[in-house]
């Protein structure tokens, strides 16, 4: 019975992470740099952006690495590789893609690359780095809720 509740509590902070995960992008993507875009003074634009950025980047690494853990756990647990060879789980590789997205953007790219390069462009043309990195949250949230749909929707016997 303890490798049920293990699987059961695994599950359950798999739920949380996603929703502190997916949300947290949710809210980056549609109010904050909304709001940011909005102040007129571009070197203060900046400065809130990178305060309130490296604050939620922590909890972005905490509850991304959390949803790996878990994720990889229970498809150990339920013996699952194979659902990634089924087309019908599109979701799951969906979802996957996703996290390493942006696992690899949270912990590799943007300590090492993103940074620097955001602030350089966002230097030289402030509006147009917020255009670029709006766009690119809008594309990462909208991958993310299709592959939560789905997920929820074929966790529950749904097939597309």
């Amino acid at each position: 019975m303890l490798d049920f509740e293990c699987f059961t509590i695994s599950r359950a902070l798999h739920v949380i992470g996603v929703v502190l995960w997916i949300g947290g992008v949710g809210f980056v993507t549609t109010v904050l740099i909304p709001s940011l875009k909005r102040i007129n003074d571009h070197g203060n634009r900046l400065e809130l952006f990178e305060k309130l950025e490296g604050a939620f980047s922590l909890q972005a690494r905490i509850v991304t690495l959390m949803t790996g853990i878990t994720g990889f756990y229970m498809l150990y647990f339920l013996e699952a590789w194979a659902r990634y060879l089924e087309l019908s789980f599109w979701w799951l590789h969906l979802i996957t893609f996703v996290w390493l997205i942006f696992t690899v953007v949270l912990f590799i790219l943007e300590p090492l690359v993103l940074h620097r390069y955001f602030h350089e462009k966002a230097s030289e043309d402030c509006d147009a780095a917020f255009r670029f990195l709006h766009g690119m949250h809008i594309v990462l949230l909208s991958l993310s809720l299709i592959a939560v749909f789905g997920a929820v929707a074929g966790s529950h016997g749904f097939q597309f």
